[in-house]
């Protein structure tokens, strides 16, 4: 089937949520991709910072299809084998205690939501359901996640919105602390805004929210659900915090290197806000998600691969620092690992994306002016290289037009 034709049948049969890009890939090997007409991509997309080990990474293949030949469902009636075992496995790799599995990371967000207003309920009575969140944020399009999102621009025609989230300036502790009532039972945090042009959180400032939430007893959520999973070169982004330890953290993305999976994360006294008949998903960690998790999880846990990110992180950084140096066009250039955003100066984003597609890059933007990479996190330098050259090239040929 050609591009032209999947694209026809995706507009008839399809709804229109996305405005989609006139390109169809069928194949991926490692850190490129191949579309229905044979192109092949250099992918620091990576499914939005989903297909962490690459494409058709070996391990994960395998575990799908020995799982798919024994078990995909049974549901959440009965214990699962892979599930406990991949909850062993995020527990024993951070401070939580205790997973809840869905299949997103809106999932994830609504699970932690639920969790923290629950908690609260039990803990100190009715009446303490306020979360407080950060302006620029992005948590989920599911109502609750999209209340919790910190952009007026995804509420536009949903309302009316979830009652009881509050919002605040990102890295303001100040306004943080003047937001804060006897109404409010957690904070939700990203460290690292991703869809609001990947803003990392300040490391005083994370402190003081955490010293902020002890003072006034609310769980501290941290969203995760496009920083973990080694993307910022370690487990988890809350990880390179000194001395942070969420109460409450949620997963998806990269977890399964693409098979749908969501992880809500929290304490051993902040879990007991759940009980049978409070929470659950028919579908979440079943089998087959748990059995692609677990491989997914020894591969970057045990293939050097948290190494890799910290190393190329670097290197591409460098890379992008030269550039700016260079061609005039950045202004800035955010993040950590290998999640990095660049800042334009002068060209539109989309534009942009759009002229490295056709020289054989595939990255992504996240509003007007700020190019996103989240690439595989198996990359190498020599794909670096191959990335910001691309870049480079356009944004030079931008500037004489």
């Amino acid at each position: 089937m050609g591009i032209g034709e999947i694209i026809a049948m995706t507009e008839k049969y399809v709804m229109n949520t996305y405005s989609r890009i006139p390109m169809a890939p069928v194949k991926g090997v490692g850190a490129r991709l191949i579309d229905a007409e044979g192109t092949e991509y250099l992918d620091f997309v990576a499914g939005i910072a989903v297909n962490s080990t690459g494409h058709g990474q070996p391990k994960v293949v395998e575990a799908i299809c020995r799982q798919a030949s024994e078990l995909l469902h049974v549901s959440n009636l009965y214990h699962i084998k892979g599930q406990a075992e991949l909850a062993q496995v995020l527990v024993e790799n951070s401070c939580l205690d205790r997973v809840f599995f869905c299949n997103s990371g809106a999932e994830a967000v609504e699970a932690a939501i639920k969790l923290a207003r629950r908690y609260a309920y039990i803990t100190k009575g009715a009446g303490h359901s306020q979360v407080i969140t950060a302006l620029g944020s992005f948590h989920g399009r599911t109502l609750g996640a999209l209340t919790a999102t910190g952009q007026a621009k995804y509420h536009e025609g949903f309302e009316p919105l979830v009652p009881g989230f509050t919002y605040v300036p990102f890295n303001d502790l100040s306004a943080l602390e003047e937001a804060v009532t006897g109404k409010t039972c957690a904070v939700m945090l990203e460290l690292i805004q991703g869809e609001g042009g990947v803003y990392p959180a300040d490391p005083g400032y994370v402190a003081g929210v955490s010293r902020l939430c002890k003072q006034h007893g609310l769980l501290l959520i941290i969203d995760e659900v496009q920083t973990g999973t080694g993307r910022t070169g370690t487990l988890f982004a809350y990880q390179q915090y000194e001395g942070l330890k969420p109460d409450i953290v949620t997963l998806a993305k990269g977890l399964a290197s693409g098979v749908p999976i969501g992880a809500c994360m929290a304490t051993e006294a902040v879990s007991k806000g759940f009980e049978p008949g409070k929470h659950a998903s028919t579908f979440g960690g079943n089998p087959l998600a748990c059995a692609a998790a677990l491989a997914t999880l020894d591969v970057i846990l045990n293939d050097g691969i948290l190494d890799n990110v910290k190393k190329v992180g670097a290197y591409l950084m460098q890379k992008l620092q030269e550039l700016k140096a260079e061609a005039g066009a950045v202004a800035e250039i955010r993040g950590r690992g290998l999640m990095v955003g660049i800042e334009l100066i002068g060209a539109n984003a989309a534009a942009v994306t759009t002229a490295c597609r056709g020289r054989g890059l595939l990255i992504n933007s996240v509003g007007e002016k700020t190019l996103r990479l989240v690439p595989p996190l198996i990359i190498q330098e020599p794909d670096v290289d191959e990335a910001v050259d691309i870049l480079g090239r356009v944004l030079r040929e931008m500037q004489k037009q």
